[in-house]
């Protein structure tokens, strides 16, 4: 799971974020996300703990400093720098699936799909559009595609328009 950190300027962020944790629990599938207790990082693993998930939180040490990291969570691993954080989440995930954030969501979710690209994994890149918050970006990947900067690849980023279609995104044998 890839999201911010803050909770936005719309109260839809985080309730979505809760309704996919709990969703998340009801189908058994653990929860991996960045560490955080604070944000819609927060939201979606208190509620997916909450709903009796499994929650695997992976932070760097310098935000476990600044004292964002959920004590709380099933396993919380600690690592030295965000690439490793990065690489840790992708080598326990099965997929991504990505809730509205900042740079730090957008960084993650761009390299998953570059390695997507390379054949470094086959995961699904799961994109959930709450309500309307990623259609600029949807239409810049649409240009890029046009102008023959993204050759055939913009459709390995999935996209849902709901935590339904995320999960029966995310969760298909037919990627």
């Amino acid at each position: 799971m890839f999201c911010a950190a803050a909770e936005g300027a719309r109260p839809i962020y985080r309730t979505v974020a809760v309704e996919l944790g709990k969703a998340l629990a009801r189908r058994g599938v653990g929860l991996i996300y960045g560490g955080a207790k604070v944000g819609l990082m927060g939201a979606v693993a208190d509620a997916t703990l909450a709903a009796g998930g499994h929650v695997v939180g992976v932070i760097p040490h310098v935000l476990v400093d600044k004292e964002v990291a959920h004590q709380g969570i099933t396993e919380l691993h600690v690592t030295t720098t965000m690439h490793t954080r990065k690489a840790l989440m992708s080598e326990r995930a099965d997929g991504f699936l990505i809730l509205p954030g900042g740079f730090g969501t957008f960084e993650e979710m761009f390299e998953v799909l570059a390695w997507q690209t390379l054949k470094i994994h086959t995961k699904p890149v799961v994109l959930v559009n709450v309500d309307g918050f990623y259609d600029t970006l949807l239409a810049f990947l649409d240009v890029c595609e046009r102008e023959g900067m993204l050759r055939g690849n913009r459709k390995a980023l999935l996209v849902a328009n709901s935590v339904e279609e995320a999960l029966a995104l995310a969760l298909s044998d037919s990627r």
